[in-house]
């Protein structure tokens, strides 16, 4: 049975110090110390299950796993993304929860094909609001975001108040090279489509390949499908 915790509110004083202690702390330690600063229940994960996904799942598995992860399934993801969560799953004993648009919403996006003439108001219907119903209860949210990927990301921290919630990117500050060695050293299982050429995968209708976030939206100026903006 899922425990729900008062959802509070962190002061940026709080995150200043959370910054400032997590950026001490390598990768494991920092998902420790997260247990100690908050509660289970105060924590929401999520994960797409996409390119290299196992990295910080691998890592969670390896400190908590009573930790929930929550999948968004668009309606819209490759077959292939489907096996890779179910892989990810069996192998490192996640408890994974999907999140779904509402029924008569997804279904106007699929009649309308709403990724071709507005993905930003696809991807709002499909992930960014169902997933705001979940945000609602909790204090902190954790995904992998790595400073590499896009001029937005290193533009963030650690921790950071985003909205009502507290975000906490764990492998903010690991470099490309770091994540390759961490895959290596663990033989990490990638993404099937990672071999054909696909390097950050998301829904079928707007992924091709192309190097890291290159092949998403591609032919669009969209870098970012709304949920960590």
């Amino acid at each position: 049975m899922e425990i729900v915790a008062e959802k509070r509110a962190v002061t940026a004083a709080e995150v200043d110090r959370l910054n400032l202690k997590y950026r001490k702390l390598d990768l494991h330690e920092r998902i420790e110390e997260l247990y100690n600063d908050f509660n289970l229940a105060e924590v929401m994960l999520t994960s797409s299950f996409a390119a290299t996904s196992a990295f910080l799942l691998k890592l969670f598995s390896d400190v908590n796993r009573d930790q929930l992860v929550y999948f968004i399934d668009t309606g819209y993801h490759f077959g292939e993304t489907l096996e890779y969560r179910q892989k990810l799953t069996d192998l490192y004993g996640l408890k994974v929860k999907s999140v779904s648009a509402l029924k008569e919403e997804h279904e106007f996006t699929q009649k309308d094909k709403t990724w071709e003439k507005d993905p930003d108001f696809c991807c709002h219907i499909n992930k960014v609001k169902p997933l705001d119903l979940v945000k609602a209860k909790y204090t902190v949210w954790v995904s992998g975001l790595m400073e590499w990927q896009s001029e937005h990301r290193a533009s963030l921290n650690i921790f950071e108040n985003r909205g009502d919630i507290l975000k906490f990117y764990p492998l903010l500050d690991v470099t490309k090279e770091e994540r390759d060695e961490f895959i290596k050293k663990h033989q990490l299982p990638f993404h099937p489509l990672v071999k054909k050429g696909y390097h950050s995968i998301g829904c079928s209708h707007c992924t091709s390949p192309g190097v890291e976030r290159s092949g998403r939206w591609n032919n669009n100026p969209k870098t970012e499908c709304g949920l960590h903006l």
